[in-house]
């Protein structure tokens, strides 16, 4: 007598397997179908926190913009960052979104996608259903931290972009004032912003690395989520510790605002490569550890 005989994948074992009761793969069963990336997608963005998440950084530059508007606009004399120029025109208003964010502010979305998603599937007690469906876990972590990686990206872009339209709109089309003095043109700002835009993400993919490997440990996404923000937060108190000399090179924290260079007038890439290079260096290992720890976890939630 033949049967169709499952296993659920919520022991120890490093995959799922569904199969018929002669070990063969049970008809239609195909593992690289199992959570497809709109599927997974879909459900991110149902999300209360994701749509949180999103109106916030979407308020922030209407809250920065009121701000100038009831506390009066920074004087036009000895300017030297980028929140003095920040209305000067929508380019450095963007420009000043992107400064104010980074560091802290878009370190929260990109940990809270990351350290959210494997995590809180354990706390809902769904985890092992997805197993079950069965999804190899391999495919669920990478599927998990595409998606998280997706919406990291939309959340990096989404603060600088709404500053644009409403830097525009508050202080018109212009040229992009440097603290140096220097000034580009708003064409040539346009490209050189992407540019610090991608390098803020790509640096931050270190932080998401974390907080997913901390998901795929724990069960409280508040733990994987707070996790990564505090060690973010402690890498940037000891990149402060000029004691610590050339050690400091190797935190991340201490290329977070190299995307600078790229606004320069004559375009610098040094800074911005070691970052990228630190950053994805640690990524690698970090989720490195999270497939393996979470290969041979025994989910029983």
């Amino acid at each position: 007598m033949s049967g169709t005989s499952r296993t659920s994948g919520t022991s120890g074992t490093s995959g799922t397997v569904i199969g018929t009761a002669d070990g063969t793969a049970a008809p239609g069963y195909r593992p690289g179908r199992t959570l497809p990336l709109r599927v997974e997608a879909m459900r991110q963005l149902r999300r209360r926190r994701t749509l949180v998440v999103g109106g916030v950084l979407a308020a922030l530059p209407l809250v920065l913009l009121a701000a100038f508007q009831l506390g009066g606009t920074p004087g036009r004399e000895n300017r030297t960052t980028f929140i003095e120029l920040a209305t000067s025109s929508g380019v450095n208003f963007a420009t000043t979104m992107l400064f104010v964010g980074t560091g802290f502010l878009l370190v929260i979305p990109v940990a809270l996608f990351s350290g959210d998603t494997v995590a809180s599937e354990a706390s809902w007690s769904s985890l092992r259903y997805l197993l079950a469906a069965p999804v190899p876990r391999a495919r669920l972590l990478v599927r998990k931290f595409t998606v998280a990686m997706v919406f990291s990206a939309a959340a990096v872009v989404l603060l600088p972009a709404v500053g644009l339209v409403v830097g525009t709109a508050a202080y018109g089309w212009g040229d992009l004032k440097l603290p140096t003095g220097a000034t580009l043109t708003a064409a040539e700002a346009l490209p050189r912003l992407g540019i610090a835009v991608l390098y803020v993400f790509l640096a931050e993919i270190v932080v998401g690395a974390l907080a997913f490997w901390l998901s795929t440990a724990t069960d409280a996404p508040l733990g994987a989520v707070g996790g990564a923000v505090f060690a973010s937060i402690v890498t940037g108190v000891l990149d402060a510790v000029t004691a610590l000399g050339s050690l400091r090179e190797w935190l991340p924290a201490h290329w977070q605002y190299a995307w600078a260079d790229a606004l320069q007038p004559r375009l610098e890439w040094g800074g911005m490569v070691q970052g990228v290079v630190l950053s994805l260096s640690y990524a690698v290992v970090l989720l490195a550890l999270a497939f393996r720890g979470f290969a041979a976890k025994d989910v029983v939630s």
